[in-house]
């Protein structure tokens, strides 16, 4: 059975910092790309960010750009999304997703919040 359960969501205050976390079983992580999604109240999901299976590609949409990094490992089958200098407009239901030749798998989700 897939399972992607994210975890480490929660409210911040604007500059603050959370770090999201992604744990896989049921599939071969290490052969999926794995990518970090968001979707605000009222508006589409967008692509956050990716880190390709090979590890040859990692890329970030220009709104997080230099304050948040991906990252995973492995050997423990998990993804992560460090976040830094949060702002308002980060709030969202942050979404796990792994892909590979045509196979998509996603989690439940984490709430983040960012308000004083």
């Amino acid at each position: 059975q897939v399972q992607l359960v994210e975890s480490g969501g929660g409210l911040v205050q604007p500059g603050g910092s959370l770090r999201l976390s992604c744990a896989a079983s049921g599939f071969t992580f290490s052969r999926f790309d794995m990518s970090w999604y968001r979707q605000a109240p009222g508006k589409e999901r967008e692509l956050v960010a990716v880190f390709t299976r090979a590890g040859d590609r990692i890329s970030y949409d220009d709104s997080v750009k230099g304050r948040f990094t991906i990252s995973r490992d492995n050997a423990k089958n998990t993804v992560y999304l460090q976040m830094n200098s949060l702002k308002p407009e980060d709030t969202a239901v942050y979404y796990c997703n792994a892909g590979s030749h045509g196979q998509f798998y996603w989690g439940q989700g984490t709430q983040v919040t960012v308000s004083s």
